[in-house]
């Protein structure tokens, strides 16, 4: 799988340092929840016409490395 991680920005001045898409006020988050509301890969991208496909792929793939880190127990 190809990493699309240089798509996924952070800026402590924009967007309270969340993780955005290339640099503009869309968060991952937000892609997130319209994946999770149910749109569509092309639903998302007619709401949003400043996302390219491979923007919502980075935000996948983004959420996927957050979650997947081991959890030790005390």
């Amino acid at each position: 799988m190809e990493s699309l991680q240089h798509r996924i920005t952070t800026n402590p001045r924009q967007c309270g340092g969340r993780p955005c898409i290339r640099g503009m006020r869309i968060r991952v988050v937000d892609v997130l929840q319209l994946f999770a509301a149910g749109l569509t890969a092309e639903q998302i991208l007619a709401e949003m016409p400043d996302l390219e496909a491979a923007d919502l792929q980075a935000a996948l793939q983004y959420a996927a490395r957050q979650l997947d880190y081991p959890r030790l127990a005390a």
